[in-house]
């Protein structure tokens, strides 16, 4: 009985059961990625223009990044508190615009529509920020596929919120903001105490690549599932019993990977971990400081020591590393002390180690991250915001498709670019960036095809524009740890979010959907229609463009964008190769 209690709390405390918390958490939190599935029901029910729509994708992308009270809460209150705040966030921007759209409301003007936007869009940042601090502290040494993994399900969430959406079957296509309102929150309060940090660095086991191959395969086959459903769903048509055995499936395949704790927990003979946390109070604050004190000290490097110390030492192990950095620190610590050297005074953290925020900023490297995600994000952002006025222009009348496949292809990119960048990392010692400027380069080919508008083009594009936008949130915050460290994390990944809303304010909010207005307004005089000569003068009925001239001249510019994008990570790449060297460079045999 005492063995079966004892497993039961080392399973509330397994770090595999918070990561797939966090990964269900995560599942149903991506709500902007909806907004192209809400926007045509927003757009048609209030009568707004493609420049007032493009105003509310703004707002939301600013609630979606803006993150900077999220990563203070989460600093300064329990995690269990700060996802309550995201949830209650989430329930009253989202639910107040469903009463807005569905008229049981008066309907705000559109400045107050933006904020409450932005209030709903804005708890998505306490779920990321949560689970991401969570899960990068309880795996320190799997930065790169953790973060790949949890931000991929958020990039999912809008094809698995679609397809519950699908089996709801509901005609009144106002139902899937109440969904969006309703359905996230709900998900967050039950998973609220599970997700949070427990010490995950003592749970090391041999059997966790066994446990990160599974998770990967369950990435797989949960997204070749899902995109199997979608085109069956547009190309044939499933009925209602078939669409809801469909996603009652989806629903197993989400919780398949709580095996892996209950497994580790309650079937494995290695019961280390689960000693290690139900340690008695006073020995867990004793081993906490010898251990784990050390293992971090062991990437500190003091600028002291930093100049004095033979290059080959960067090379050893890290045991016989910081046994050598500890003798020198000695030798140099005496020779100041009789005056025969002088130490100097530290200036500041290495790249590395852990910088705060203001520390960061003003690195060049920290600038070169941010303003390469915010072309290559931002424009990846605009297509995503206008999916379902660029798929209705070229003639499709199901949105939600495209933003089903995307969402589907932008999962698939943050897990591929987390599991090979960690290669690149781990076996190349080469910096992560390179595999952040290989993104950039397909998503500047998935920019021009979209320009070109050719037969199948909207398949095309949606899948290297979802590899590449998906692969910039599981490399960026990655690298954004190596280089500056993992203290002050919740800080400084908050902080490069915010490029997202800056990219999308000047590519949608300004040049795509300015091209797009100017478009429809030269088709409406051109075809004599006074109705929506109406619209340009009066903003009376929704303003539409039919064409790939509607946005062909935005998609070169953002291809343009993403070039240049890539030319800063391949900047970045040159600056930070010895930084990489350092971090994983491999001994000599």
């Amino acid at each position: 009985m005492v063995e079966a209690g004892s497993r039961v709390r080392g399973f509330l405390r397994n770090r595999w059961l918070v990561f797939v918390a966090a990964m269900w958490m995560q599942s149903f939190a991506g709500v902007g990625y909806l907004f192209g599935s809400l926007s045509p029901v927003i757009k048609s029910s209030l009568g707004y223009t493609q420049r007032q729509l493009a105003g509310l994708g703004v707002a939301k992308d600013l609630g979606d990044s803006v993150g900077f009270l999220a990563g203070t809460l989460c600093a300064v209150l329990p995690l269990w508190a700060a996802l309550l705040v995201g949830a209650a966030q989430n329930l009253v921007g989202y639910g107040w615009v469903w009463l807005a759209v569905t008229r049981r409301v008066p309907v705000p003007p559109l400045w107050a529509m933006c904020i409450l936007i932005f209030v709903g869009n804005n708890g998505e940042t306490y779920f990321n920020t949560a689970a991401l601090v969570s899960c990068v502290q309880n795996f320190p040494k799997n930065r790169g596929p953790i973060v790949g993994i949890l931000k991929g399900f958020a990039g999912l969430s809008g094809a698995i919120l679609t397809q519950i959406y699908a089996m709801v079957h509901s005609p009144d296509h106002a139902a899937l903001i109440f969904m969006v309102a309703v359905g996230p929150t709900m998900v967050v309060i039950a998973l609220m105490f599970i997700v949070r940090p427990v010490g995950g660095h003592r749970q090391v086991r041999p059997s966790d690549g066994i446990s990160f191959t599974f998770v990967y395969s369950i990435c797989l086959v949960l997204a070749a599932y899902l995109m199997g459903v979608m085109l069956l769903e547009d190309l044939v048509g499933l009925s209602h019993p078939l669409t809801v055995l469909c996603t009652i499936i989806l629903m197993v395949l989400l919780i398949v990977p709580i095996v892996i704790p209950v497994i580790l927990s309650f079937f494995s003979d290695n019961d280390e971990s689960i000693h290690a946390a139900l340690l008695p109070s006073p020995r867990r604050e004793e081993a906490s400081a010898s251990v784990p004190s050390s293992e971090e000290q062991h990437e500190v490097i003091l600028s002291e020591v930093e100049d004095e110390k033979p290059k080959e030492v960067d090379l050893l192990p890290a045991s016989e590393r910081q046994k050598r950095i500890a003798e020198l620190q000695n030798r140099l610590f005496q020779a100041a002390a009789v005056g025969a050297v002088r130490v100097k005074r530290r200036k500041g953290p290495r790249r590395g180690e852990d910088f705060t925020l203001m520390q960061a900023l003003i690195k060049a490297d920290f600038w070169l991250l941010f303003f390469s995600l915010l072309l290559g994000s931002g424009s990846g952002l605009t297509v995503i915001d206008n999916l379902g006025q660029m798929s209705q222009s070229l003639g499709y009348e199901d949105t939600h498709i495209f933003v089903s496949m995307i969402s589907i292809w932008n999962f698939l990119g943050r897990v591929a670019g987390g599991y090979f960048s960690e290669i690149v990392v781990k076996d190349y010692a080469y910096p992560r960036a390179i595999a952040l400027a290989t993104a950039q380069v397909f998503m500047a080919i998935g920019h021009f095809i979209f320009a070109m508008a050719w037969p199948g083009t909207m398949y095309i594009g949606t899948l290297l524009i979802g590899l590449g936008y998906g692969a910039h949130w599981a490399i960026v915050p990655a690298a954004a740890s190596e280089l500056f460290g993992t203290k002050n994390f919740g800080a400084l990944y908050n902080f490069l979010t915010a490029a997202n809303p800056a990219g999308s304010l000047v590519f949608s909010g300004i040049i795509a959907s300015g091209i797009y207005d100017r478009e429809a307004e030269k088709q409406a005089h051109q075809h004599g229609n006074s109705a929506l000569l109406a619209v340009v003068f009066d903003a009376a009925p929704a303003i539409k463009c039919d064409g790939a001239i509607c946005f062909f001249l935005s998609s070169m510019i953002m291809s343009g964008f993403c070039v240049i994008a890539a030319a800063l990570s391949t900047i970045l790449v040159h600056r930070t190769k010895v930084v990489y060297t350092n971090l994983y460079g491999k001994p000599p045999t």
